[in-house]
């Protein structure tokens, strides 16, 4: 029984898959960036926090993330217009918005990356496939783990300052009336 669509020599399937990987993680990446900004001011049931994530507790005290996360490479920016995610852009609540926007946008950007994983099944024999999916998974899950984490802390900055300012009296500014 036949389990892929098509057959090539070993050495071009390997270069299919290489060229594969690239091309998919450039699709991706690029089709994210191009998402309409307010499509990402919220999280979508795949992004939702989940119960366990403690707001990005859980990554720090069982993935231990805080030690490794920097090490993964950034490509936020590699985009006309893109944002890198090295540091915040201010640490006003628009900067934290704008930051777990942009955690969103990676997050769905390595998802999709990842789903992609499943093609190689057309041209790649039953272990080639699995070990390429098993690689699709290894390489994108720890992404997708820091922008949870990142987005926890975030969104629990953002609730805080939100309250805060909710709560200081505001100064009203203008012309000052005299009644006398």
């Amino acid at each position: 029984m036949r389990t892929r669509l098509v057959t090539w020599p070993h050495g071009r399937t390997i270069a299919l898959d290489i060229a594969a990987w690239g091309v998919f993680h450039a699709a991706t990446g690029y089709a994210v960036h191009r998402l309409d900004e307010r499509s990402l001011n919220r999280d979508l049931w795949l992004l939702r926090p989940r119960t366990f994530e403690d707001e990005g507790r859980w990554y720090r005290k069982q993935l231990r993330i805080h030690r490794w996360k920097d090490r993964l490479p950034e490509a936020g920016a590699l985009f006309a217009g893109g944002v890198s995610k090295r540091q915040l852009p201010s640490r006003d609540l628009d900067g934290l918005r704008l930051m777990a926007r942009e955690t969103r946008r990676a997050e769905l950007g390595h998802w999709a990356a990842m789903g992609c994983s499943p093609l190689f099944v057309l041209w790649n024999p039953p272990l080639a496939s699995a070990l390429l999916i098993s690689y699709g998974v290894a390489i994108n899950l720890p992404f997708i783990a820091v922008q949870r984490y990142n987005r926890g802390r975030l969104t629990l900055l953002i609730d805080r300052r939100s309250r805060a300012q909710a709560t200081t009296p505001r100064r009203i500014e203008g012309p000052h009336h005299d009644h006398n």
